[in-house]
């Protein structure tokens, strides 16, 4: 099982992962959650998704089996920014609700966002926790290497359980919401402590 860490500027390395990745988030988002989402050419993809950005794909033998994005929060294009400060500013039209945070929204380079986390709907259950160890190893080694501190995510509410076991240090950001389908928050995770 290998992690990559994808750039524009790296992609022409990794042959069809890019796309791949973005395959297996529109099965993940679009088929499994039924969420609306642009799509393109089989693949889900948003308004985040430029060369600010970097993807993590976890595979094996050619196949995509989890994935997410790190995300500056000192990124801009046009209007946006990054999604938890675009849901507080009230920019994604109310699909998450403005008041997700406790404060404002950090705007700093050693913080990065972590969003469209997902592990393939179809991993065995007797890989998955293999699967969610690879992600957070290389979501901490990749986003310390971009320059970051601290990750901020908007996760399901059910993390203080499952961080915990993988050795992140978290708090809460924000309230317990309920979107779509299922309850989230805000979470910061301390990228300076040591995993255990």
């Amino acid at each position: 099982m290998l992690t990559t860490t994808l750039s524009f500027s790296n992609l022409h390395h990794h042959g069809e992962l890019f796309a791949k990745l973005f395959r297996a988030r529109k099965q993940s988002f679009i088929i499994q959650k039924n969420w609306d989402l642009p799509e393109a050419e089989d693949m889900e993809f948003d308004q985040y998704d430029t060369p600010q950005s970097r993807w993590i794909a976890v595979h094996d033998k050619g196949e995509v089996l989890a994935g997410f994005r790190l995300t500056p929060t000192i990124a801009r294009c046009g209007i946006y920014s990054y999604m938890i400060r675009d849901a507080q500013k009230g920019i994604l039209g109310g699909s998450i609700p403005q008041d997700l945070l406790y404060a404002e929204a950090p705007v700093d380079e050693q913080v990065w966002e972590c969003s469209r986390v997902f592990v393939g709907h179809d991993i065995p259950q007797s890989l998955r926790r293999k699967v969610h160890f690879k992600m957070v190893e290389a979501m901490t080694a990749s986003a310390r290497e971009l320059g970051a501190t601290r990750l901020i995510a908007l996760t399901g509410a059910s993390w203080p359980r499952w961080y915990g076991r993988c050795g992140l240090e978290a708090e809460a950001m924000g309230r317990v919401l309920w979107i779509d389908d299922g309850h989230f928050q805000c979470v910061s995770i301390n990228l300076t402590a040591k995993m255990h």
